[in-house]
């Protein structure tokens, strides 16, 4: 029986995780699964109970999981803390402590949502591609980090560091994807300016050379930046380091229409309950959007399609994976849809409405 450890975390996040967990218990109903939940508190909430964004009893709960689903962490609340004990750094804590080294961001446009993207839709159609990002490696890890002050005035240094083997690892993952997919391969770098980037692109060109049937380019992060809202649908897998992938993922979520509706799974290099699967922890892509908390209003659809990648992906369930990301689109195809995408005066329905939507068609 796959055990999942449960962070429903912060703001709107215990909302979308409770629409989730209902979506997996359709699934236990429909095909004869049985999951064991174990919820943990991590983030602002541990913060204010524990005085720390993340225990060492939390690490361990989740590391003895077949996986893990998070709604969000961190808020305004929290913002004054010091940043050693911001809310943020407990998810980043996690990540490393458990070595989720890669994140796995797919991008589709639902053709009844195409009205909700920023961009036209002969720019979109079509779009259907995966954002990997380096997620324990890069400037957000690196040393020395720290500001201070001296006679010239306030000063501050973050350091970026790349090691051989986490390109390597990485870069590995996305090839695989790409076999997985259409066989394409965009490398995300700024090799033009950054030592770290010349790195990046010559161990990338060497772990390539093992896939010979992928087709790899590179492409500098900023020419990337304008790609992705000028013509998206060339790319298929796309691969980067942790900043310029924390960026471009979130420039990537308005492709969809809405950040509620991307989900994500951040991968380890530890095998998985079932074969082919790995160890993950699966989350929406959005944060905690406190000024909407409680109100109903939060879209829940990337959270359930998490928890369809957590099935596929670590426990190896491709049938239920599926039964989920079929629910949803014939959810929003029906006209069920949380504020953020009800457009052209299509009356909303709130959070819990929208879950439950989707759990009676997984269990029809």
């Amino acid at each position: 029986m796959p055990t999942i450890a449960v962070v429903p975390g912060d703001g709107v996040g215990p909302e979308v995780v409770a629409a989730a967990l209902k979506a997996l218990a359709a699934v236990e109903n429909r095909f004869g699964e049985r999951f064991t939940f174990e919820t943990l508190t991590i983030g602002g909430e541990a913060l204010d109970r524990y005085g720390v964004p993340v225990r060492e009893e939390e690490i361990s709960a989740c590391r003895n999981a077949d996986a893990i689903l998070l709604g969000a962490v961190g808020g305004p609340k929290w913002d004054s803390v010091e940043p050693a004990l911001r809310p943020e750094r407990g998810l980043l804590q996690l990540r490393k402590a458990l070595g989720l080294f890669a994140n796995l961001r797919p991008v589709a446009v639902q053709p009844a949502l195409v009205a909700c993207s920023p961009l036209k839709p002969d720019i979109i159609g079509g779009v259907d591609l995966v954002l990997v990002r380096e997620l324990t490696g890069g400037i957000y890890f690196g040393k020395p980090s720290r500001r201070w002050h001296d006679t010239v005035g306030r000063a501050a240094i973050d350091t970026l560091v790349y090691r051989e083997d986490e390109i390597a690892r990485v870069t590995r993952l996305a090839c695989e994807l790409a076999l997985s997919r259409r066989g394409r391969l965009a490398s995300v770098d700024k090799s033009n300016v950054l030592q770290s980037s010349r790195l990046w692109r010559e161990i990338v060109l060497e772990v390539a050379a093992d896939y010979p049937e992928v087709q790899l380019e590179h492409v500098l992060v900023d020419a990337m930046a304008m790609h992705l809202v000028k013509s998206p649908v060339r790319f298929d897998v796309i691969v980067s380091e942790n900043m310029f992938g924390d960026i471009l993922t979130d420039e990537a979520s308005v492709i969809a229409g809405s950040i509620g509706l991307l989900p994500s799974a951040s991968l380890s290099e530890r095998v998985g309950s079932a074969p082919g699967t790995r160890f993950g922890l699966y989350e929406p892509i959005h944060g905690s959007a406190p000024d909407i908390a409680g109100e109903g209003k939060a879209n829940p659809t990337g959270t359930i399609l998490s928890a369809a990648m957590l099935l596929r992906t670590s426990l190896g369930m491709e049938d239920a994976a599926a039964a989920v990301e079929r629910a949803v689109s014939e959810t929003i195809e029906a006209g069920f849809r949380t504020p953020d995408i009800a457009e052209n005066g299509i009356p909303p329905v709130n959070t819990t409405d929208f879950g439950d939507n989707v759990a009676a068609r997984i269990a029809a």
